[in-house]
C-alpha cells in the first residue's frame, strides 16, 4: 500500500510524496518520467517486498507546487527534503526517461547519502561533448526538444499545437504499454490534468545546464537502455557509460523506450546487491 502525503517546504511550496512505508533493508527513491506523476511503479513494488519505495511529484506535477525555471539538479534538493522528512538517511535512487536524468543528479549531488543509482532510458546532458544529442530521435521527439532548446516561448507554442505521434514508440513499446507496463497509462493523465506546464519545465531543464555533472557520481551506477529507443536513443546511455567512472551499461538491443522497463526487476536486483 502506498501512502500519499503533502510535504510543505521551507519556502512554502508543497511536494506531493508517495511512500510504501514499511521498514525495509533498502529504501529506493523513484524519479518519474515526463510527463508522469510519482506513483512508484506497481510491477517493481510487487517484485521486491524488501524495498521501501519513496517518490514525489516533481514541481508542477500532480500535487506539487510549480517551480518554473527549475533545473535537473533541483531533484537533489527535493529528494533530500523528502527523505529528511521521513527520517531516512541513506537510500538508492532509480528513474526512467526524464526521471533517469533526475536520478543521476541525486547521485552526483548527494554522494554521502546515495548508495547506488539505476538510470533507465535517460538522456545525457545537453552539452555532452562529442554526442549528436538529437541523432536517432523520432521526428516528433526531436521537434519537441528542439523547441525547448529555443526557449520557453517556442516550447509553449509547440505544446499548444502538438499531437501525440505514435511513431516515437516501437511495436515492443506499444505491447508493453498495453500489457506489462500498462501502469504508465495511469500516471500520464494526472500529470497533464493541469496542462503542459510541468512537461514544459522538464523539457527546458533537459536542454539547459543541468546544474550537476553525472561524471561526479561515486556510487555504483547502472545504466539501462533500449537499443531501439526512438525517444531518447541508446547513444545517450552509451555516452553516459563512457563518462561516468562507476557506470555499468546494459543495452537491450530489441527494446524501445518503454519495453526496456520489462528489465527493471533485474536492475532492481542489481540495486539490492549494491
Amino acid at each position: 500500500m502506498v501512502t500519499e502525503t503533502d510535504l510543505v517546504l521551507l519556502d512554502g511550496r508543497t511536494l506531493h510524496v508517495y511512500d510504501t512505508g514499511t521498514p525495509a533493508p533498502l529504501t529506493v527513491v523513484w524519479h518519474h518520467g515526463t510527463p508522469n506523476v510519482g506513483t512508484p511503479p506497481p510491477p517493481l513494488v510487487r517484485a521486491r517486498h524488501d524495498v521501501r519505495w519513496v517518490s514525489y511529484d516533481r514541481p508542477g506535477y500532480g500535487g506539487s507546487t510549480p517551480l518554473p525555471g527549475r533545473d535537473v539538479a533541483n531533484a537533489a534538493a527535493c529528494t533530500a527534503a523528502v527523505v529528511d522528512a521521513l527520517g531516512i538517511d541513506e537510500f538508492a535512487v532509480a528513474g526512467h526517461s526524464g526521471g533517469g536524468a533526475h536520478a543521476l543528479a541525486c547521485g552526483a549531488l548527494l554522494p554521502a547519502r546515495v548508495l547506488a543509482v539505476v538510470s533507465i532510458s535517460a538522456m545525457a546532458p545537453f552539452d555532452a561533448a562529442g554526442l549528436d544529442w538529437f541523432g536517432g530521435m523520432a521526428p516528433a521527439s526531436e521537434a519537441s526538444l528542439r523547441a525547448a532548446a529555443e526557449g520557453r516561448v517556442a516550447k509553449e507554442k509547440y505544446e499548444a499545437a502538438a499531437e501525440f505521434d505514435p511513431d516515437v514508440f516501437t511495436d515492443a513499446d506499444m505491447a508493453a504499454l498495453n500489457g506489462s507496463q500498462s501502469w504508465l497509462n495511469d500516471v500520464v493523465g494526472p500529470a497533464l490534468a493541469a496542462g503542459p506546464g510541468a512537461l514544459i519545465d522538464d523539457d527546458l531543464a533537459y536542454v539547459t545546464p543541468w546544474g550537476c555533472d553525472p561524471a561526479l557520481i561515486t556510487a555504483p551506477l547502472l545504466l539501462v537502455h533500449g537499443g531501439r529507443d526512438r525517444l531518447i536513443p541508446a547513444s545517450h546511455g552509451a555516452w553516459l557509460a563512457a563518462h561516468c567512472p562507476t557506470a555499468q551499461f546494459r543495452p537491450h538491443p530489441a527494446d524501445g523506450h518503454l519495453s526496456v522497463l520489462d528489465h527493471a526487476a533485474d536492475a532492481l536486483a542489481w540495486l539490492a546487491r549494491h
